[in-house]
């Protein structure tokens, strides 16, 4: 089954976001189909994590549509977009340096147990679970204990990573997920990251990277964003680092970038 034969899963439909007098996005506009890996790409500023946080349910955006399973969503919150399985692991890290590995890795999805008829948290029962999707991640931390703080940045980023694993049921937004990894947990995160589509046939990723090599590995198609415009869409049987290169530094205009959707 091509990508085209498949059920789309996200529509962005001419999508607007201003800060002021900058404009962040303007009229983007995509698809993104079920079981596929989207590769997200464009220089610093391009509005590729502008476009992330929209869809995560940071902010709003300014105008413009988004289409969510064949429902027009708006999401007032990152809790709205979890809720219907949209999961995003961010450049930054978003993790609370003074709690450990489990309490990062279940915050708002705490697990409880009945004490006495009260919800009491069930710390070792998150704990287990931690330490069993750590292990499918295939990044070692000296103990789920441990707050994060004292943690190396791989071993951060296996947390965050983690989320997407254990949460990450329709959509996965990744914002450059390797980029704080060395070469051996980059691998793991790609091969993570390939079993993820084999396994989950409904979910799908948007992958940002400025790593075309590893975009180039993994993905379906590729979206290039510049200057917060959608100015191509390729399939990547259908197109080279060359072209790719070339619509996100401009040396292919935009009215030349059209096709291969």
């Amino acid at each position: 089954m091509g990508v085209d034969d498949k059920r789309i899963l996200l529509k962005v439909d001419k999508v607007s976001k201003y800060f002021g007098s900058v404009t962040a996005l303007q009229d983007a506009s995509f698809t993104v189909y079920e079981n596929e890996i989207v590769g997200l790409v464009g220089d610093n500023g391009a509005g590729k994590s502008t476009l992330i946080k929209i869809l995560s349910g940071n902010f709003p955006s300014d105008s413009g549509n988004i289409y969510f399973n064949g429902k027009s969503i708006k999401f007032s919150d990152p809790l709205d977009a979890r809720k219907v399985g949209i999961e995003t692991v961010y450049q930054d890290l978003s993790i609370c340096d003074n709690l450990d590995a489990s309490s990062n890795l279940f915050i708002g999805r705490e697990i409880y147990k009945k004490v006495l008829g009260l919800g009491v948290l069930n710390i070792a029962e998150m704990k287990k679970r931690t330490q069993k999707i750590l292990s499918d991640v295939g990044i070692k931390i000296p103990s789920v204990d441990e707050k994060v703080q004292y943690l190396s940045g791989g071993q951060r980023q296996a947390i965050s990573l983690g989320r997407f694993l254990a949460w990450g049921k329709r959509l996965i937004l990744l914002d450059e997920p390797t980029a704080a990894l060395g070469v051996r947990e980059t691998r793991k995160v790609l091969d993570l990251i390939k079993r993820t589509k084999e396994e989950r046939k409904e979910a799908s990723i948007i992958l940002i990277s400025h790593n075309l090599q590893q975009v180039f590995e993994i993905v379906d198609r590729i979206i290039v964003l510049r200057h917060g415009e959608v100015i191509g869409i390729r399939k990547k049987v259908k197109t080279n680092t060359d072209e790719i290169v070339s619509l996100i530094t401009g040396a292919i205009f935009v009215n030349q970038s059209k096709g291969n959707k």
